[in-house]
């Protein structure tokens, strides 16, 4: 089945088996790597990806149902230079990586909460990632890198507006 669809901002056009995940779709026919198989349930998070700007578990969205759509993975987020962005370098700063499993899934999650708000309460940053599951860092330096972002991405909008 011919599926055409933007892939971290650019344009795909590809011949997959009509039943296959876009995980499957992703990691074994476009080599991209970042979405990670954890539980195939849909329960860790660590196949998180932004589809049209939302957040979902790529293990159970079907390839074919991204026909026209945009899909970002953790591969689409970084600065204007091509390193990393200000979230990912705040996760780094605040201790909020290790063994990198469920990291894509909770930068992708924290992006886009942050697209919906620029002051979350730690309370919604923490609702944001109910679905993604860490068992190395603890949530305490996820949270904490997704407030000093959101603090930092707030302040730079200000004086954008000045």
């Amino acid at each position: 089945m011919k599926i055409n669809f933007t892939l971290n901002h650019q344009p795909v056009s590809i011949d997959v088996p009509a039943g296959i995940t876009l995980l499957r779709m992703l990691r074994d026919y476009l080599g991209v790597t970042g979405p990670k198989e954890g539980c195939g349930v849909g329960e860790c998070g660590a196949c998180s990806v932004l589809l049209d700007g939302l957040l979902v578990d790529s293990c159970l969205v079907l390839a074919p149902q991204v026909e026209g759509r945009e899909v970002v993975t953790i591969e689409g987020i970084r600065a204007p230079d091509g390193g990393p962005n200000d979230l990912q370098k705040n996760f780094i700063k605040y201790g909020a990586v290790q063994c990198g499993i469920c990291i894509p899934g909770m930068v992708l999650a924290g992006e886009a909460l942050l697209a919906r708000t620029l002051h979350p309460s730690r309370e919604e940053i923490r609702d944001a990632l109910t679905g993604n599951l860490c068992r190395c860092t603890g949530y305490q330096q996820i949270v904490d890198a997704i407030e000093a972002t959101a603090l930092e991405r707030s302040r730079l909008q200000e004086q954008q507006k000045v």
